[in-house]
């Protein structure tokens, strides 16, 4: 899996290309682990180019929520492929997330 990042304004950008699974899930948590550190409160992952995602990258996201929370930050998800968001609502991780539909509605969702 590639991870790009980027910062726009004041808002952490992460655009993630590939599967989302038990062995690509730890670099994602170690790019994770820099924002905890810095204590960076907006978030937006784009998730367009994911076409597959497992429980373990649902847990990433989970303990990155938990954490960011923790610091009053927030975390969007956006331009979730079908087959991921279908996993997300399976899980009912669509009701405990902010997730939006296009990068756009995700950066202002992000800066309220």
């Amino acid at each position: 899996m590639k991870i790009n990042q980027k910062k726009q304004n004041e808002i952490e950008l992460f655009e993630l290309d590939g599967e989302l699974d038990f062995h690509t899930s730890p670099e994602l948590r170690d790019k994770f682990q820099e924002v905890f550190q810095k204590q960076l409160r907006k978030v937006v992952v784009n998730l367009k180019k994911v076409s597959y995602i497992d429980s373990s990258g649902l847990a990433t996201f989970v303990e990155a929520l938990q954490k960011i929370k923790r610091y009053n930050g927030k975390l969007v998800l956006t331009d979730l492929v079908p087959a991921v968001r279908s996993v997300f609502e399976i899980a009912k991780l669509d009701k405990v997330f902010s997730l939006a539909n296009t990068e756009v509605e995700a950066l202002q969702l992000v800066a309220q």
